[in-house]
């Protein structure tokens, strides 16, 4: 029996690969996993430095990468 690997955990920190417009998303963006839906699909919860939610997306795990040690966070306005 094949176990399944999964690329992501749940509240793990990932980045935003590509524009999300109908979400105000934009490639770059910080989100945390708050859902997995088997091996391709992630729920992702993207806040405002509020703490507000900005957007609550299901995404294709190819949509967004780890966050890498060497990555700069930034700040933008929403």
């Amino acid at each position: 029996m094949k176990h399944e690997v999964l690329k992501f955990a749940q509240l793990d920190a990932v980045v935003l690969r590509r524009d999300v417009p109908e979400h105000g998303l934009r490639a770059g963006d910080l989100g945390t996993v708050v859902e997995m839906y088997g091996e391709h699909r992630l729920e992702v919860e993207f806040v405002l430095a509020s703490g507000d939610t900005r957007a609550l997306v299901t995404l294709k795990t190819d949509d967004v990468r780890a966050v890498s040690a060497e990555d700069i966070l930034t700040v933008r306005p929403a």
